[in-house]
């Protein structure tokens, strides 16, 4: 019984440390998505937890961006770990010093609260605050102010994960090209996962797998 107990309490630190990730900020994917470079080097692509931001093709997804690069950009971050989603991305609460960073995306109307996922509740709070000061999403008209869950199951993005929208084309003689939100051929553009067509999180990793701007 006490070799047991001895081999918990040694095991704590290490079951604190797996729920727990930190590291500096070097990549914006979108308002609710960022990569974390840790003291290991490892980069690690983080799902913001219990929010959902604009994506960048639809209305104030841009201004979502610049909102979390302004919270998270270069700066030390610790992540408090929820999940690993079904894309691989880490799944979790980030904090910079003692900003929760979630909420305040919620608090700036940079992104709603995902009722789907929520577990902190004291995020409608802020949610209602934001909607009643009209800010950022909720100073939009009712027709642009729609939900990312709602946008991406309306066809506007197709299947493409939440943080991961650019499209993955492959062209006529096998060619691999990558099309980025609001460029010419992105919307034009469609995705057919059978045909080894994909989805990427960032332009770096598109032209680590073999993918290339248009010309």
């Amino acid at each position: 019984m006490r070799k047991t107990a001895a081999l918990l309490l040694c095991l704590l630190p290490l079951l604190a440390s797996a729920a727990e990730l930190s590291g500096r900020v070097v990549g914006i994917a979108d308002g609710d998505t960022f990569t974390l470079l840790t003291a290991e080097r490892e980069q690690i692509k983080i799902r913001l937890a219990e929010i959902d931001a604009p994506e960048r093709g639809q209305p104030y997804g841009n201004r979502a961006r610049q909102e979390l690069a302004d919270l998270v950009f270069q700066k030390p971050v610790r992540v408090e770990v929820q999940t690993t989603d079904r894309y691989g991305r880490t799944v979790g609460r980030p904090y910079v010093g003692e900003l929760d960073v979630c909420a305040e995306m919620v608090r700036r109307g940079a992104a709603w609260v995902y009722r789907r996922y929520l577990r902190d509740r004291s995020l409608l709070a802020d949610e209602k605050a934001a909607r009643e000061a009209e800010r950022g999403i909720w100073g939009l008209t009712e027709a642009r102010n729609m939900p990312p869950w709602e946008w991406r199951r309306s066809g506007n993005q197709e299947s493409a994960p939440n943080g991961c929208n650019i499209k993955g084309n492959i062209g006529k003689g096998g060619t691999r090209i990558y099309h980025v939100p609001g460029s010419s051929s992105y919307g034009p553009t469609r995705i057919d996962e059978s045909k080894g067509e994909r989805w990427f999180c960032s332009e770096e990793e598109a032209r680590a797998a073999g993918w290339r701007p248009p010309r």
